[in-house]
């Protein structure tokens, strides 16, 4: 979707509503239906039940849309200090570190990224629900996307199934990736023998992941990573197919010697707005423990 056309001017929110401006004449109703199908490429489904809402105002060069109603959220806040990464009035991305889940798994759960940015919400007077866009798995690091509205949310999710959002991973591996570049193209399916284990199977789901060294300790590397395909742990499990687990991942057949959890941060998030088409990208640093163990990787510590 591209606003900054030659029909528009730049668009303004003023409270629930966007609005919209005609640099031109004043349109019609079919016009500025047009201009939203066809130019914008706004979503059918959620323009319609706007329309049936009163959720769409024309008045002439000006069109509002109600795409900011006050929502209720889903899990309760509960506070923790958040680093927020990106954020405008439609997305908003944050850090999340280790041994946080991004959601809750059963009633009563707490302390995961949901309470967190729910709390966010709260604290910053933003009545949203919780819209998280992609996962990591708990003792992962790096960013998570959220989208503020329904028609974010409608929109990044329809990014996420063309492969429009890119994440790049870092990765701390035992051994050395050979050859030291290339695309994992391997099928994952559930481990029947662990509830929790995915394993590299043909008549799994397809999974391709792509790799390339970035720099070799004595007997471990660090890898950069990108995914094709989205598979549960598919990082952890096609690397340790390849005979590479991750360091600290010892549901893969790593060691936790120099470190308790898996060694894979989201080392950047680049996605298309929502509503303008715009890149943006969002990186992180590695968290402190993933630094200190490639240092001493690289000083010739086994993993």
């Amino acid at each position: 979707m591209n606003i900054w056309t030659e029909r528009l001017r730049p668009v303004v929110r003023r409270g629930e509503w966007l609005e919209l401006v005609s640099r031109g004449e004043p349109l019609d109703e079919a016009e500025w239906k047009r201009l939203l199908t066809e130019e914008l490429q706004f979503p059918l489904k959620l323009l319609g039940r706007l329309i049936s809402t009163g959720g769409v105002r024309y008045e002439g060069k000006r069109l509002r849309l109600k795409l900011f109603p006050e929502e209720v959220a889903e899990v309760q806040g509960e506070w923790t200090e958040l680093a927020v990464l990106y954020e405008d009035d439609f997305c908003l991305a944050v850090l999340k570190p280790a041994g946080m889940p991004v959601h809750p798994a059963y009633p009563g759960h707490t302390g995961t990224l949901a309470q967190a940015v729910a709390s966010y919400y709260e604290t910053t007077g933003q009545v949203c629900r919780i819209r998280h866009i992609h996962r990591l798995d708990e003792d992962t690091t790096g960013p998570v996307l959220y989208a503020k509205n329904e028609f974010a949310h409608i929109v990044l999710d329809a990014a996420m199934r063309e492969k429009a959002i890119a994440r790049t991973y870092l990765a701390l591996v035992q051994g050395k990736p050979r050859p030291p570049e290339g695309t994992v193209d391997r099928p994952i399916g559930k481990d029947r023998s662990h509830p929790n284990r995915r394993r590299v199977s043909p008549g799994g789901d397809p999974a391709r992941t792509r790799y390339r060294t970035l720099e070799p300790a004595p007997e471990a590397t660090l890898v950069e990573l990108q995914l094709e395909t989205g598979r549960t742990h598919q990082i952890r499990v096609h690397m340790s197919d390849m005979g590479c687990p991750l360091v600290g991942d010892a549901l893969y057949g790593g060691s936790t010697r120099l470190l308790g959890r898996q060694a894979l941060h989201g080392a950047s998030l680049e996605f298309p707005h929502p509503w303008t088409g715009e890149r943006i990208r969002v990186e992180a640093e590695p968290p402190a423990d993933f630094r200190d163990c490639w240092k001493r990787l690289l000083s010739g510590s086994r993993p």
